[in-house]
């Protein structure tokens, strides 16, 4: 069976829409599959238009959330309960094409695990939000040891041993994309041309973005720890040398005026530097302490999911 995982944040418009695609998509592979929309506390009406789909269609499947938990948790709730050996992950603005996924199984059948879609061409998006995803996926690349693809999202196929590999991560800041480089396996892409979405506005703001970015850091790398570290030993050798520097002045060229000016700007620079650290080991700690309170990474107000699965 072919699992389908759509996540769902005020998408009422374009999910008949895809439907269609997705429906018309499936049915060419000629394999058993199953929709599973999860609906990530939408404001709109969108688990009604999903409820709809379900009484008419067996195979499409809902996990409705009590509370908006974010993207990447909706994907892992899908993950968490899809039966499929095959996954596709998709969202439901249209952007990425349902039609594309015939070819990335059949990449899959050829001997892989993870087949993602590399995007060609962005259609419909800032030249501000594609010139900063650059730079994350640069900076990213730099500060881990792992490999995430340029010019990919979520949008992929994967096999269930990836899916399960996945579903044994118990952290609580998904970062979804970089997991699944994480575990390694076989991978591949498909290349395929962006489109606009279909309807309404995207829920993507761009604090949305930095928080999954600042996720992604420091999930997967602890450079930003010895950033502070490193700062703090650069800001010591400096007061060390202004030490030298006030003495030489004082007992040497015999030409030392007291003042305010030096002493005020080294107080605020190397307090700076401490404020940044702190707020670099507060981030890690933050983290720490989401994942030693151990709450559930999701709340499921009601599915029409059995729990064979477990």
């Amino acid at each position: 069976m072919i699992s389908v995982v759509i996540p769902i944040y005020n998408e009422e418009k374009n999910i008949p829409l895809l439907f269609e695609r997705l429906k018309n998509a499936l049915e060419t592979t000629a394999q058993p599959f199953e929709l599973i929309y999860v609906n990530d506390g939408s404001k709109d009406q969108s688990i009604s238009v999903i409820k709809g789909l379900a009484k008419g269609n067996y195979f499409v499947k809902y996990i409705n959330f009590s509370r908006n938990f974010g993207h990447q948790i909706a994907v892992s709730a899908g993950l968490d309960l899809c039966k499929g050996t095959e996954v596709v992950i998709i969202d439901a603005d249209g952007q990425d094409p349902p039609e594309l996924i015939p070819e990335l199984y059949k990449k899959l059948n050829e001997g892989f695990e993870i087949v993602y879609a590399k995007r060609k061409s962005r259609k419909g998006e800032s030249a501000l939000k594609l010139l900063t995803a650059r730079w994350f996926y640069k900076i990213l690349a730099k500060l881990t040891s792992i490999d995430i693809p340029m010019d990919t999202g979520d949008f992929r196929i994967i096999h269930r041993k990836v899916v399960d590999q996945i579903n044994k991560m118990p952290e609580k800041q998904k970062f979804l994309r970089g997991q699944m480089a994480w575990v390694g396996f076989r991978q591949t892409f498909v290349e395929y041309d962006r489109d606009e979405r279909m309807s309404g506005d995207t829920g993507y703001t761009f604090r949305k973005m930095f928080r999954l970015a600042m996720d992604g850091i420091t999930s997967f790398s602890n450079f930003p720890l010895r950033v502070a570290t490193i700062s703090g030993f650069a800001c010591a050798f400096i007061g060390f040398l202004l030490i030298i520097y006030t003495l030489y002045s004082r007992y040497v060229l015999k030409d030392y005026e007291p003042g305010w000016s030096s002493l005020m700007i080294t107080i605020v620079f190397i307090g700076g530097i401490q404020l940044i650290g702190i707020g670099i080991i507060g981030e890690y700690i933050s983290r720490i302490y989401d994942n030693i309170r151990n709450r559930p990474l999701y709340i499921v107000d009601e599915t029409n999911i059995s729990n064979e699965n477990g």
